[in-house]
C-alpha cells in the first residue's frame, strides 16, 4: 500500500518517550529553540554569500553536495555520477537532469528511515522550505517544484537564509593556500566577524601526497616566503595564520588519520622536509612529519591564539575507484580507531596548562569518549572535549556522548555543538537537532533530582550559545 504523501513533522521529535520527561524537556528546549546559531565548523565556501545567487535547484542544493545522502543511494546501486556527482573524466556519466536525479531520491526515502539524514531532511522541507508533502514517488513532482519556486524568492539567497535563521557567525574552512579574498568581500559586505574563515593546512602537513612540492610553491607564492627549506616552510605557515588571522579567523582545523603529537628533533625535521622536496620521502618519514608538525601548530597557537582544532581517525577516500572518477569528499571516508591517551601527550605535556593555548579534540570512535577524551578534557585547562561530529553526529550517539563525556568532563570542558556541513539549508537542522538531545538528557537529570530546572535551563542556553562564543572566542 503507498504511503500518502501529506505529512506534518513531530513537534516533540527527538525529546524524551516518556511523557513526564518529556514536559521537561519542552520546557528545556524552549528556553533555546530560536537562540542564535552559533556554527563555528564548516565546510559553506565563503564565495556563496559573496556571489549571493539563487539557488539553481531542489536536487543543486540539498542533493548532490551531500555526502550522507549520496552514499546512502550508492550503497543501493547508485553510481555517484547518477546522482549528479560530475565526472573527473567523463561528463557523459553524470546525470544532468536534476529532476531525474530529485526522482531517484524520492523513490528512495525510506532508505533514510532511523538516520540522522532523515531528521535533517524532514527539518529542511517541512520548516525551511514549508513543504506540506514528504518525499515518495508520487510526490516528487510536485515537491521539487515547490521548492524550487521558493528557491527563486529573496528568502532563500544564501546571505537571506542567514538572516533568516539568526546564524549570528559562520566559520567557513579554508585550504592554507587561500588568498582569502572572499572573505575580504564579506567583510565590506556584511561586517567584520559575521563570516569568518579557518586555516586548513592539512594538504601542507602531509609531505608523501603528490601535490606537495607543487602546493609548496604555491605557499611561496600566497605567503610572500621563499620556501626552500624547514625553517622557511614554517614561516611561511605562521604568515598565512597571520593573513587569516587578519580575515577574522577564531580557529585552525587539522584532520589527521592518527593522532600521534611527537615532535622531532629540528636535525630530524630538517632532513625529511629536504627529503620530501627531491621527492624521496618514505611513508614512516611523512606520518613521522605530519606529527611533528601538529606539535609545531600548537606552539604556534601559543603564539598567535588561535584555537586547535583536532580530528582524527577517519580513512579518506577508501575506494580508489570513486576517487580516481569522482575526487575527494563523495561519501567514502571511513572511520578506524584511534588512540589519544599516548599520542596526544607531548602535545599537552608541554602546551596543555598553559592559558594561551586552546585546544579542541573531536573523534568519530565514540569508543573513546570515556576512557580517554574525557578524562584529558577533565584535567588540562587547555583542552575541550569537541562535540559528537561527523558519524557520531545523530541522535542516540548525541545521547551516548553526554552520559560517556559530562560525568568525568562535566558540561563545561565541551566546546558546544558544531554542524560540519557543507549543506546551508542543512544548519538550521542540524543545531534544532542537538538543542533538542541535549534538552532530553538535561530532562533526564532534572525527573531524576540531580539537577534543578532552572540549572538545566542554564547550562542548555550555555551548551547552545555561550559555550561555542567562549570555546571560539577571538584573543584580545
Amino acid at each position: 500500500m503507498t504511503e500518502s504523501p501529506q505529512w506534518t513533522i513531530d513537534p516533540d521529535r527527538a525529546l524524551p518517550a516518556e511523557s513526564g520527561t518529556r514536559g521537561v524537556a519542552r520546557e528545556i528546549y524552549a528556553a533555546v529553540e530560536a537562540l542564535p546559531i552559533v556554527s563555528m565548523h564548516g565546510h559553506v565556501e565563503a564565495q556563496v554569500f559573496v556571489d549571493n545567487e539563487f539557488f539553481g535547484n531542489p536536487t543543486e542544493l540539498l542533493i548532490t553536495p551531500d555526502h550522507y545522502l549520496v552514499r546512502m543511494l550508492v550503497s543501493q546501486g547508485f553510481s555517484p555520477g547518477e546522482l549528479g556527482v560530475a565526472s573527473r573524466h567523463d561528463p557523459a556519466l553524470t546525470e544532468q537532469d536534476p529532476r531525474l536525479i530529485w526522482r531517484r531520491f524520492c523513490e528512495n526515502w525510506k532508505l533514510f528511515r532511523g538516520t540522522p539524514t532523515r531528521y535533517w531532511l524532514e527539518h529542511e522541507l517541512a520548516v525551511v522550505f514549508g513543504a506540506e508533502m514528504q518525499p515518495s514517488a508520487a510526490s516528487a513532482d510536485a515537491l521539487y517544484d515547490s521548492i524550487a519556486a521558493a528557491l527563486q524568492t529573496e528568502a532563500f539567497r544564501p546571505r537571506a537564509i542567514l538572516d533568516r535563521f539568526n546564524v549570528e557567525i559562520l566559520a567557513t574552512t579554508d585550504s592554507a593556500l587561500s588568498d582569502l579574498s572572499a572573505h575580504d568581500k564579506l567583510g565590506d559586505l556584511l561586517g567584520p566577524g559575521r563570516i569568518v574563515p579557518t586555516f586548513r593546512p592539512d594538504s601542507l602537513l602531509h609531505v608523501d601526497h603528490d601535490r606537495w612540492t607543487d602546493e609548496v610553491r604555491m605557499l611561496s607564492d600566497v605567503s610572500g616566503v621563499e620556501v626552500a627549506n624547514y625553517e622557511s616552510f614554517l614561516s611561511a605557515l605562521r604568515q598565512r595564520r597571520g593573513a587569516f588571522i587578519a580575515a577574522g579567523a577564531r580557529a585552525t582545523d587539522h584532520g589527521h588519520l592518527l593522532a600521534d603529537t611527537t615532535p622531532l628533533p629540528a636535525s630530524e625535521a630538517r632532513r625529511i622536509f629536504a627529503a620530501a622536496l627531491r621527492g624521496e620521502v618514505t611513508a614512516e618519514e611523512a606520518q613521522a612529519f605530519s606529527a611533528n608538525m601538529l606539535y609545531e601548530m600548537a606552539r604556534m597557537s601559543v603564539e598567535d591564539g588561535l584555537v586547535m582544532q583536532f580530528h582524527p581517525g577517519v580513512l579518506r577516500n577508501h575506494s580508489h575507484g570513486v576517487y580516481g572518477s569522482y575526487g575527494p569528499d563523495k561519501g567514502f571516508d571511513i572511520p578506524v580507531r584511534v588512540e589519544f591517551t599516548r599520542s596526544l601527550r607531548p602535545l599537552l605535556d608541554s602546551f596543555g596548562m598553559n592559558k594561551d593555548f586552546r585546544f579542541i579534540a573531536f573523534t568519530t570512535d565514540e569508543t573513546v569518549y570515556s576512557r580517554e577524551l574525557a578524562p584529558l578534557a577533565g584535567c588540562y585547562p587547555a583542552m575541550k572535549l569537541g562535540a559528537p561530529w561527523w558519524f557520531l553526529d545523530s541522535p542516540e550517539q548525541m545521547r551516548r556522548f553526554r552520559e560517556s563525556a559530562v560525568e568525568t568532563a562535566g558540561f563545561y570542558n565541551t566546546s558546544g555543538f558544531v554542524d560540519d556541513t557543507r549543506a546551508l539549508a542543512s544548519i538550521p537542522a542540524r543545531h534544532d537537532l542537538s538543542r533538542r538531545i541535549d534538552a532530553g538528557f538535561l530532562a533526564r537529570l532534572v525527573a531524576e533530582g540531580r539537577l534543578g530546572l532552572a540549572e538545566a535551563v542554564e547550562t542548555a542556553v550555555d551548551l547552545t550559545y555561550n559555550l561555542p562564543l567562549q570555546s571560539y572566542a577571538a584573543r584580545n
